[in-house]
């Protein structure tokens, strides 16, 4: 017993050194990263602009933002981007990433072609698309499509077509990033898998079912509850291209938590909708992992 006891606290005191050198960078993420949350739970019990006296209210600021028919609205709206980014932005990048693998020679010039989006600012992106957004005869993309008898069309002018014409951005702005994620995860594929494939003339198509998905089960599944978190904080496209219009067909969550607090001025009611988001995403990220906890590994 004296000599584990005595092992007890070489141990400790071996481990000192390491938690001190640890403790900036534990004191910086608690900080910045847990400090706002706490500031934020606290701020959705209170109401205040920040300015005037803060006067607390308990759980009023739920019951008003739960009570607010623009609330409903705006969660439809960010739902609809959810599926529309679903069905059209999640397979993209993931052929993309199939076929790049499949290229020989030049595989590098057409992977950094595809991350170019990535890296272009989203201000610039957001303001070049709503240049070749333009409505009339003349804008860029009814001049394309005129040339096949085609439009005009409305784009981010009509409600019916607002929400897809900035899915359409988002998947351009952002395939690049799971295009990349998708290829690293290719590279830990068996060359005699494909070689084997080959040899019982399995082709392109047969390579990708039988090969290339089962190896990507695991890195698909958690690309795709990614992006279902980061489409339902969609803000800066439906703030830039339409300001939340047309008629309120591009109104998100995330825009409307932006109107509560810096053109209403209510940062209670900002916070507590901003509660209520995250508690959603932790609820769907905890069903999703329990749904399809033995799918990757099958």
């Amino acid at each position: 017993m004296p000599s584990s006891g005595a092992d007890l606290l070489r141990r400790l005191r071996n481990g000192v050194p390491a938690v001190l050198f640890a403790l900036p960078v534990l004191l910086v993420f608690v900080v910045f990263s847990w400090g706002p949350i706490v500031k934020g739970l606290v701020m959705s019990v209170q109401q205040t602009n920040l300015i005037d006296p803060v006067k607390w209210v308990g759980l009023e600021n739920f019951r008003y933002v739960l009570s607010d028919p623009g609330v409903g609205q705006a969660a439809l709206n960010t739902l609809w981007f959810t599926l529309l980014a679903l069905l059209f932005g999640f397979p993209v990048p993931v052929l993309l990433a199939m076929f790049l693998s499949e290229l020989r020679g030049k595989s590098w010039l057409y992977s950094t072609l595809a991350y170019l989006p990535v890296i272009t600012p989203p201000v610039v992106a957001i303001l070049l698309w709503r240049f070749f957004y333009d409505p009339s005869p003349s804008g860029m993309f009814n001049t394309i499509l005129g040339t096949v008898g085609l439009g005009p069309y409305p784009w981010l002018d009509s409600p019916s077509s607002a929400m897809p014409s900035i899915v359409l951005e988002a998947t351009w702005a952002g395939a690049g990033n799971a295009v990349i994620i998708y290829l690293a995860a290719l590279t830990s594929v068996r060359a005699d898998l494909y070689e084997a494939a080959e040899l019982d003339g399995a082709g392109v198509v047969r390579r990708v079912w039988h090969v290339m998905l089962p190896h990507l089960r695991g890195v698909l599944l958690l690309m795709l509850l990614l992006q279902v978190i980061g489409t339902m904080q969609l803000f800066t496209e439906p703030l830039l291209f339409t300001g939340g219009g047309p008629q309120g067909s591009t109104m998100t969550i995330l825009l409307l938590i932006y109107n509560y607090a810096f053109v209403n001025g209510d940062y209670g009611a900002a916070t507590a909708l901003s509660v209520l988001l995250a508690l959603a995403l932790a609820v769907l990220s905890a069903v999703f992992q329990l749904a399809t906890r033995g799918w990757s590994t099958e």
